[in-house]
C-alpha cells in the first residue's frame, strides 16, 4: 500500500464505498462522485487487467478497449509489479463466477 496516499479523507471514501450493497448503489454512488468519462476510463482499464491476466496481446486490448499501449502497460506494471488490487479484484471475481 502508498503511505503517501493514506490518510482519513481517503480512509472515509474507501469505508464508503465499501458500504454499497449493489450495482444500482454504485451506479448512484459513482455518479454523483465521477464524471462519465472517469468511470469510462476505470472500466477501461479494469477490462484491459482482465484481459491481461488472460494473456491476451496489446494490440487485441488496445482494439476492444480504446486504450493506448502506454495505458495497457502501466495496467500491465500494476499486475506485476504493484500492490494487488486488480490482481484481488480478479481473483475474487473468478471465484464468483
Amino acid at each position: 500500500m502508498n503511505e503517501k496516499l493514506r490518510d482519513e479523507k481517503i480512509d472515509f471514501l474507501f469505508s464508503a464505498i465499501l458500504s454499497l450493497k449493489s450495482i444500482e448503489e454504485c451506479y448512484a454512488f459513482f455518479g454523483d462522485n465521477c464524471t462519465i468519462a472517469e468511470l469510462q476510463e476505470m472500466s477501461r482499464r479494469l477490462a484491459a487487467a482482465k484481459m491481461l491476466y488472460e494473456k491476451k496481446i496489446y494490440t487485441d486490448i488496445a482494439e476492444e478497449t480504446g486504450l493506448s499501449t502506454a495505458t495497457i502497460s502501466r495496467v500491465n506494471r500494476c499486475l506485476k509489479y504493484g500492490n494487488d488490487g486488480y490482481l484481488t479484484i480478479l481473483q475474487r471475481l473468478d471465484e464468483q463466477a
